[in-house]
């Protein structure tokens, strides 16, 4: 792991971009490993409760979630995994799911009959625009069926339209914003004035 941090740090990010993006996810997928191992080995030999450690795990990471003016948000400090890399994963779902368990007991939560999901992918503006992925290729169906159970009358296509959006930010990161359907028009409005769409490039 030291041997890769020292590799990404000596190499040129904008002369060499396919050896920086094969190095930083070298090196992200060997952490996420080792905290996913790690978790299992607290859970089987200590006394802490998993519910416990993955709060402790979501205020760490950085998960917020917010509920105004009829639109619940969920902050995750970090771009959605592929699919198929399942421990990457499970080290974000986890704190995910307790951090809208943590949520829900201490505030109240909708019950959004009819709703759009929207997950808005903001990526670093200071690095290169070629690491955009396409929607296709993201594990975003675990993290909806989470929130189902916390929010949805229904996780179904006839209930729940899903949207995507790529933006610019100053770091990485994904915002999934929930609201009564009936509120998209305004949100996307205001979401296309905030903030620099990766289309206007």
């Amino acid at each position: 792991m030291t041997n890769a941090l020292y590799a990404m740090n000596t190499t040129d990010i904008q002369r060499y971009p396919d050896n920086y993006e094969v190095l930083s996810t070298d090196a992200a997928l060997r952490a996420e490993n080792i905290a996913c191992r790690l978790r299992h080995l607290i859970y089987s030999t200590t006394n802490i409760q998993k519910e416990d450690y993955l709060i402790s795990a979501s205020v760490t990471q950085g998960v917020e979630v917010r509920y105004e003016n009829g639109i619940l948000e969920i902050l995750l400090p970090c771009l959605l995994p592929k699919r198929k890399q399942h421990r990457s994963t499970e080290f974000l779902l986890d704190p995910f799911t307790a951090a809208l368990s943590q949520f829900s007991k201490n505030n109240p939560m909708p019950r959004f009959q009819h709703c759009v999901v929207c997950f808005s992918h903001i990526y670093c503006q200071d690095l290169p625009k070629r690491r955009v992925r396409d929607y296709d290729n993201l594990e975003q169906k675990q993290l909806l069926d989470v929130a189902t159970s916390f929010l949805l009358t229904d996780g179904g296509g006839l209930l729940c339209d899903a949207y995507n959006t790529t933006e610019l930010g100053e770091t990485d990161c994904t915002r999934i914003s929930i609201m009564d359907s009936s509120r998209f028009p305004g949100w996307l409005e205001e979401r296309q004035s905030a903030l620099q769409s990766i289309t206007d490039l």
